[in-house]
């Protein structure tokens, strides 16, 4: 049986465990909190405390995903069983590890593919190039997906355009690439069905646009009156609002279309919203 272990059984995670569990895999996620267990549990995923002793889970597993953030500290599995951690889990045929587009840094909307030089620009990016290379060197079949943007149900521009307090913050040549969870589940599949040690892919979409025209978007479906613009100059933003913004590139996806097949279901921002739209309807 295939079994697979989730580290940081979270938003995507949840989309992933939907697409394989009806195929009779074996899941089991972790969490932080046991208030969370029954829930997992009844999505019909094996709940785990992490930290905790996962030895049992770890010997049977097949498939490992990493959907946890590092932190200063560095990666926060590897840091109590990384040395450990190819003899503690010797069944794993594939393992992924969940990173983020952010360890390209800024380039000034221009585009970048797999084969880009790292040279992250926030504290987020060089926490998560450098949980990459622990992670190379854990000694399991890795594969490294970079996710942009993610979104999808429960999570998107919808809540802050009927909230009132959204803001398109126009900040020129400003682009994101941006990923529905949906398509990152099928690509997590796509590659655990054609696995390939050592690969990395950027997961996003066809269509990097800048943030304001999602918001545009949202509201036209919405309805409603599309919110006001702001200059990024005067918008009063957070730490790490801001810091989103420090960054702009466009990010190719030929890699897991060419090598995994993959057809994505929401090719632009459009489709997702489109399709977010009509489910709550």
């Amino acid at each position: 049986m295939t079994k697979l272990l989730i580290i940081g059984y979270g938003y995507t995670a949840q989309a992933l465990a939907k697409r394989l569990l009806p195929q009779g895999w074996a899941i089991s996620g972790t969490t932080r909190s046991r208030e969370n267990f029954a829930d997992i549990a009844a999505q019909g995923v094996t709940p785990l405390l992490w930290p905790g002793d996962i030895s049992a889970a770890l010997q049977d597993t097949t498939h490992l995903l990493m959907s946890a953030a590092p932190n200063e500290s560095g990666d926060p599995f590897l840091t109590e069983l990384g040395s450990n951690l190819a003899q503690s889990a010797p069944n794993v045929t594939w393992a992924g590890y969940l990173s983020t587009t952010g360890v390209y840094g800024d380039h000034q909307g221009g585009w970048v593919s797999e084969n880009t030089p790292l040279c992250p620009s926030t504290a987020r990016g060089e926490m998560r190039a450098a949980a990459e290379a622990a992670w190379r060197a854990a000694g399991l079949p890795l594969h490294i997906f970079r996710l942009a943007g993610i979104y999808g149900p429960g999570r998107g521009p919808f809540s802050k355009v009927q909230s009132g307090k959204a803001r398109r913050i126009i900040k020129q040549g400003q682009v994101f690439s941006r990923t529905h969870v949906d398509d990152i589940a099928q690509v997590l599949e796509a590659s655990m069905a054609k696995p390939n040690p050592g690969a990395v892919y950027n997961v996003c979409d066809d269509d990097p646009a800048p943030p304001q025209d999602v918001l545009s978007y949202a509201a036209e479906l919405l309805g409603v009156d599309q919110p006001p613009e702001v200059a990024f100059e005067d918008a009063d933003l957070s730490p790490m609002a801001r810091s989103f913004y420090s960054e702009s590139k466009r990010v190719t996806n030929e890699r897991i279309k060419q090598e995994l097949g993959v057809r994505l279901l929401y090719p632009s921002y459009r489709e997702g919203l489109n399709a977010m739209h009509t489910s709550n309807s």
